[in-house]
């Protein structure tokens, strides 16, 4: 049997498949490295990503393209399954510095999911989320009060997100908020990827009285364009790995960090 022609649409799936993996790892992607990544001309990648950005999977910017929200929204049951592991260990090491009896914010994320699975057997929560998924996971909870937040549901990923969640999170004021992040850059800048998401993301940070970010070592290795917050307004940092400017960061900031090793130990850095 002949192998497949270079363009051939096989090819040409495959190619693009390829690309939207990068794409989806790193939150963008040039037309250099792929060229080479690929073995393929930079016209053949330009042609690509020119015809991924008309299908709205990516973004072109000069020089390469970027993810777009509704490329993250699209992958995110793939993104559950991502560095699985790491996340569990993470949301059993965040759990463990929430006190029996708070009220929590849980904001969307597969990450703070992984905290939600963890908080099961917590005693007289009051848990505020925009994650339906969360709802779900501690809704039928004896010990645990969950209040989902009102607004649009984006039917990607189940997050209630707009102006409307937005008011209904400014009637409460809580003990900690739990969020995620799509990214964090080495100066402690953590960022995401749809405007909606991180306007109530911060939100939610303006009405707690701690803030713990949960992130995976993977999103270090990301960029996304919008910007939520920096390590100034975080009072733990809880993560796999963590370089070391990010770091110096968080303890310039006076942010704790706690940094597990993925099989459920962790350690204060």
């Amino acid at each position: 049997m002949k192998p497949p022609a270079p363009g051939s649409a096989e090819i040409v799936a495959g190619r693009h498949a390829a690309i939207l993996d990068v794409a989806r790892r790193t939150g963008s992607v040039s037309v250099d490295e792929l060229a080479e990544k690929l073995g393929v001309t930079p016209q053949t990648i330009r042609k690509d990503l020119n015809i991924l950005a008309g299908q709205s999977m990516l973004a072109r910017v000069h020089g390469g393209a970027v993810v777009t929200s509704g490329t993250d929204n699209l992958a995110y049951a793939e993104r559950r399954t991502v560095a699985a592991s790491a996340k569990a260990a993470i949301g059993a090491a965040a759990a463990a510095l929430v006190p029996n009896g708070a009220s929590l914010f849980i904001n969307i994320g597969s990450t703070t999911e992984a905290i939600a699975r963890a908080l099961v057997d917590h005693r007289d929560l009051m848990v505020i989320t925009n994650n339906l998924n969360v709802v779900d996971i501690l809704g039928g909870r004896p010990s645990i009060e969950v209040i989902a937040a009102g607004g649009r549901v984006r039917a990607s990923d189940r997050a209630v997100v707009g102006a409307l969640a937005m008011d209904f999170i400014r009637g409460f004021k809580v003990d900690m908020a739990l969020i995620g992040a799509s990214a964090i850059d080495p100066d402690g800048s953590f960022l995401d990827f749809d405007v909606d998401e991180v306007r109530v993301s911060q939100t939610i940070i303006a009405q707690a009285r701690q803030v713990l970010l949960a992130i995976d070592g993977s999103k270090l290795e990301r960029a996304a364009p919008v910007r939520v917050g920096d390590m100034g307004d975080v009072d733990f940092l809880v993560t796999d790995r963590a370089d070391p400017r990010l770091r110096e960061a968080a303890s310039a900031a006076g942010t704790t960090v706690v940094e597990t090793d993925g099989g459920g130990t962790s350690k204060l850095v």
